[in-house]
């Protein structure tokens, strides 16, 4: 190797290196699997925007104009699950607009209620989406903002295709996965700080343009409408607030216990080490008095 060589071989190692394109390692367990997919009507009904949604496919696509969003809701309560639906997002610049999949008990108790979400928070050209995982709990969400957000970016495009998004609720433990790979963990620490109530399954889009993007810096803008969120490929399996007492919550991992595996957690932590964006437990901004399950 020559002299005049090596210097530019030692450049192109030290270049830092990107992470687009890369796949999280395999986790070994598919919880999508286990369950069984159903259409938009088996379990699901427009709750607003009637005009801005279209079942298609057994799927449902919803949009955002400048005169409404759209949202739908299932039609019953659960108290545990796996609630998943394989998305696509809308291209190009969608800054201000959010597209929701989630659980809620808020029309149920407003004011006092909880929530679960996977949101997708709008961006601008040549920006990637941020996916937002948020606890909300016994009013938490309402009148005293006390969010639990974690955000993270995407190993993929997700305006390209189809990917699986889903969120695993038992009285242990909450799990979100994407496409089978979980990428947050929030475990049950005290009644305090954890839903345990019956909710609803949602599905909305919106505009949110005073936060949703880099804070509210930039908004949605109508030039660049409609808005689409395409949901397919539902899945809503556990205990409804119907079910007998000795209904079984399901489980993200091979055993019926809970809890992920070695492999699960690895896959998890990669994910975090390439793509968490941001942990409100390590926002020094943040009182944590109100956030006890961050330090216990």
């Amino acid at each position: 190797m020559s002299i005049f060589f090596l210097p530019f071989l030692l450049f192109f190692i030290l270049l830092p290196s990107t992470n687009a394109g890369y796949w999280p390692p395999s986790p070994g367990y598919y919880p999508s699997s286990k369950f069984r997919s159903m259409s938009f009507y088996q379990g699901f009904r427009n709750l607003w925007g009637p005009n801005h949604q279209n079942v298609d496919n057994n799927g449902i696509n919803i949009w955002l104009d400048r005169n409404s969003g759209s949202g739908f809701k299932s039609i019953k309560p659960f108290r545990s699950g796996y609630f998943g639906a394989s998305i696509k997002l809308q291209p190009g610049y969608t800054a201000g607009v959010i597209t929701a999949f989630y659980l809620s008990n808020s029309e149920a108790h407003p004011g006092y209620h909880d929530e679960v979400d996977i949101e997708f928070l709008g961006t601008t050209f040549g920006k990637p989406y941020t996916l937002q995982t948020n606890v909300y709990i016994r009013g938490s969400g309402d009148g005293k903002i006390v969010g639990r957000e974690m955000k993270f970016h995407l190993w993929f495009d997700p305006t390209k295709e189809f990917h699986h998004y889903a969120i695993l609720w038992s009285p242990r433990e909450i799990i979100f996965l994407v496409d089978d790979v979980p990428i947050r963990r929030y475990a049950r620490k005290s009644i305090a700080t954890f839903p345990l109530r019956p909710m609803w399954l949602y599905g909305s889009i919106w505009d949110a343009s005073s936060w949703a993007t880099e804070d509210g810096k930039y908004k949605a803008d109508y030039r660049y409408q409609p808005f689409y969120g395409k949901f397919t490929n539902f899945k809503a399996s556990g205990c409804t607030a119907y079910s007998p007492r000795w209904c079984h919550p399901v489980s993200a991992s091979p055993s019926r216990s809970g809890g992920l595996t070695r492999q699960q957690r690895l896959a998890m932590n990669w994910v975090h080490s390439h793509y968490l964006a941001y942990d409100y437990c390590r926002d020094s901004k943040r009182d944590h008095s109100q956030t006890p399950e961050c330090w216990r």
